[in-house]
């Protein structure tokens, strides 16, 4: 089966840290340009972080810019996000999606979507 799966969600109390998981199921996650997004109940959709081909980040949004971080794992055909100093603010759902066109990563369209993980940041 094809898919893009999330873990790692949870309830964690501010200044907390959780790592994100996202693994592929049917293809090489390798071969795709990965990124992280969120949203928030009644809030758009937002871009985090990319992840291009060769491991480098080509993007990060303000809003997660020294907290957060992405890497690879290709033995385990994972895609993580390191989200650390979390904040209230960071309450969302948690996304990442894979796009095979160079370049698209933050605004697509996309070839996979995950399911979303729900990250809760609350004392």
């Amino acid at each position: 089966q094809v898919q893009l799966v999330e873990s790692g969600g949870g309830l964690v109390q501010p200044g907390g840290s959780l790592r994100l998981s996202c693994t592929a199921s049917g293809f090489t996650l390798d071969d795709y340009e990965v990124g992280w997004f969120h949203q928030a109940p009644g809030k758009v959709r937002e871009g985090l972080l990319c992840v291009d081909r060769t491991w480098g980040t080509t993007y990060v949004a303000n809003s997660v810019k020294g907290r957060f971080t992405a890497s690879r794992d290709s033995a385990k055909n994972t895609v993580f996000l390191q989200m650390d100093s979390l904040e209230p603010e960071d309450t969302a759902i948690y996304y990442c999606a894979a796009v095979s066109k160079r370049g698209l990563c933050l605004d697509g369209p996309y070839d996979y979507w995950g399911q979303g993980t729900q990250v809760t940041v609350s004392s």
